[in-house]
């Protein structure tokens, strides 16, 4: 049984999240560290919708944190992506579920006027540029690749970690909008924003680096704010953010962009050249890592070769499903037969060839079981690589699903993404979070 599928079984599923704090005179110095949860949550996509020029992803799993906002604080639940820049909240007068923000009752919330400069602030987030309302307040409308979309009003207000709070973040407190799936939109509170922009959480924050580890083996992992320097921890290897300085019309200037030079399954480099995997002259064809994307997505030429190039190593070990219009997802279209109970058999892994450092993606990591669908006594299990023109994006990104084991340091002061191979499970026990 693969991580994803046991989240579909185990409740609670608990992450637990290690927050270490530099001096700061916004910071109470009561604590030097701060635990808080991260969740991951069974959601549908319209909870965390993103920008037309972002991936538009239909997965359920989405990894949350719960914070504490405003005074005195309300508790908020929020998804983690480092995709997107302007983190939002659900704000109501009068909320009708427990995930809603009433900013009417705190007493340190602060609408942005449209005079301000935040209100001008350049995002990517906004597809139509924030305008005045009729108080003459900051107002944002975020519309997304669903047809879903949420509008409101930019404010800034306390977040409270622990002992600890940070006044003045700035955040969207959206009042109203138009959802596919509100049941589902009710789970959580919002988006957390953690890309390089000036307006996402970590940039507000300060921090130079952040850190995560999500576990493949059960509930346990960590979230962490600052640097990792801990002794058990093996050397990072680091990969550099590609910058481009020229404003392109596909290429986002504040993800994390790395430069993804090839792909091999076990011993076979694919045959295409470097180019394929390089952005063109409109920005198109980035990499992307983000936490907010389940699975990984390719272009499709390079999709194409990789699926053949599995199939061909799996023959004979894995049986195809054989039913050419059933696409998982939208965009993953390779699914094998397993028979119920039986586990997997031995598959070649596979190796993302990033500068200077790879990432192997081995065993349950290659194949997701599709929840509740089965074909006699065989499963339906699908590749956790997607076809990214299927979904009408010109990007690589790289989900959280293959990050799973790893340390995954976001470093914004050297300009890098760092990794190494761990079991996050003994990094939370390590670091005293689970017994």
């Amino acid at each position: 049984m693969d991580f994803y599928h046991l989240l579909l079984t185990l409740i609670p599923l608990i992450f637990l999240t290690l927050l270490t704090l530099y001096p700061n005179p916004c910071l109470s110095s009561k604590s030097s560290s701060v635990i808080l949860p991260l969740k991951a949550k069974l959601i549908a996509s319209p909870t965390t919708p993103r920008p037309p020029n972002k991936l538009f992803f239909h997965h359920n799993v989405s990894l949350t944190v719960s914070l504490a906002v405003g005074s005195p604080p309300q508790q908020v639940t929020m998804v983690l992506d480092t995709g997107s820049e302007l983190s939002w909240l659900h704000c109501k007068k009068t909320p009708t579920t427990p995930s809603s923000f009433n900013p009417h009752l705190s007493t340190s919330y602060r609408p942005i006027p449209c005079s301000s400069p935040t209100c001008t602030t350049k995002t990517r987030d906004f597809t139509v540029r924030p305008s005045c309302d009729a108080n003459k307040l900051c107002h944002a409308i975020l519309s997304y690749a669903d047809a879903s979309s949420v509008e409101g009003n930019l404010a800034s207000d306390t977040f409270h970690f622990g002992y600890s709070g940070l006044p003045g973040m700035v955040f969207g407190c959206m009042d109203t909008g138009s959802s596919s799936n509100p049941d589902e939109d009710s789970k959580t509170t919002g988006l957390i924003g953690m890309n390089r922009g000036s307006l996402s959480f970590i940039s507000q924050m300060g921090f130079p680096q952040f850190s995560y580890c999500i576990s493949g083996r059960d509930s346990s992992g960590v979230l962490l704010f600052g640097s990792a320097n801990f002794p058990w921890l093996k050397p990072l290897n680091y990969t550099p953010l590609i910058q481009i300085s020229t404003p392109l019309p596909y290429f986002d200037r504040v993800a994390y962009t790395v430069q993804l030079e090839g792909i091999r399954v076990s011993g076979t480099v694919l045959p295409l050249p470097k180019s394929i995997y390089e952005p063109d002259h409109t920005g198109a064809g980035q990499t992307m890592v983000d936490s907010g994307t389940q699975f990984t997505f390719l272009l499709g030429p390079v999709y194409t070769a990789l699926k053949n190039e599995f199939s061909r190593q799996t023959k004979g070990i894995l049986r195809p499903l054989e039913e050419p219009n059933f696409v998982f997802q939208g965009a993953m279209d390779l699914c094998f037969r397993v028979g119920l109970g039986s586990g997997l058999p031995p598959l070649p892994s596979v190796n993302l060839m990033f500068r200077g450092v790879e990432m192997s993606i081995s065993g349950e990591k290659l194949l997701y079981r599709v929840p509740g669908m089965t074909r006699g006594s065989d499963g339906v299990h699908c590749f956790t690589f997607g076809n990214s023109d299927l979904l009408g994006i010109e990007a690589y990104v790289i989900g959280h699903h293959h990050q799973q084991n790893m340390w995954m340091e976001f470093d914004l002061a050297k300009s890098r993404v760092g990794l190494a191979e761990v079991r996050c499970d003994l990094a939370s026990q390590r670091l005293g979070l689970v017994h």
